[in-house]
């Protein structure tokens, strides 16, 4: 059984009949349906944050953004976690050699869901100073959770410990989400399924996952066939919101 000093983790998803996750389907009709009843659905399972690998953060809030470290190149930054701000709301970025270029310690996003996250990035400790102090200076909080790789469950400790998170969203890509999977760090399923069949190349909810037994607990018909079903871990189970 996990430790209670971590967040209760909803792994919350836009899904195919066919348990992808990305792909085409996302941008056809009913997958921009879907998509707007998973926002909506965030909106009011909102906990105290949301959390993405990196591939997911670049492509929904920077745009591939690349700053030019020249300046922190030979920068001295204290060792240890720097915690910028203390905040209600965060968006927590696993990111381990910190290749996301914020441009601000904060993400403005018309979705409420989203806007005013302060960012956390989660790192491993081999990461270069000059990113570092570029995140310091720009106001991005960041914990390290691995020597080169990272640990999931302490990454989520951190998380309880320093920044209060109770609650976290987990809306990543296959890669992190199997991450968190592996860990058992999932404690909650809320998958909003698309009627449609993926392309056979397309990602599927869990990279590399292995068995675990969740039971079902809501289940709604939402439009246009779209249908909202929440799963939680058969044993170790921590109260959430439902």
């Amino acid at each position: 059984m996990r430790s209670e000093n971590m967040p209760y983790v909803i792994c919350h998803m836009v899904i195919s009949i066919d348990g992808k996750v990305t792909g085409d389907f996302l941008g056809s009709s009913t997958g921009l349906l879907a998509a707007e009843e998973y926002y909506e659905i965030n909106r009011k399972l909102k906990g105290d944050a949301f959390a993405c690998g990196r591939v997911t953060m670049e492509s929904s809030f920077t745009g591939g953004f690349k700053p030019d470290l020249a300046e922190y190149e030979n920068a001295d930054v204290p060792a240890g976690d720097f915690i910028a701000r203390k905040h209600g709301y965060y968006a927590v970025s696993f990111d381990r050699h910190g290749n996301v270029g914020w441009s601000d310690g904060i993400i403005h996003d018309e979705d409420a869901g989203y806007d005013d996250c302060h960012i956390i990035e989660v790192l491993t400790e081999d990461v270069p100073a000059g990113i570092l102090a570029y995140y310091r200076d720009i106001g991005v909080s960041y914990i390290f959770a691995g020597k080169h790789d990272i640990d999931i469950d302490y990454a989520l400790k951190k998380l309880y410990d320093l920044f209060g998170i109770r609650q976290l969203m987990l809306e990543g890509g296959s890669i992190i989400n199997g991450a968190f999977f592996r860990a058992d760090a999932v404690d909650e399923l809320s998958l909003v399924y698309a009627p449609v069949i993926a392309d056979e190349d397309d990602k599927p909810l869990f990279s590399q996952c292995r068995f675990r037994e969740f039971r079902s607990f809501h289940s709604q018909m939402l439009s246009n066939g779209i249908m909202w079903l929440r799963f939680k871990r058969d044993n170790g189970i921590k109260g959430g919101q439902s």
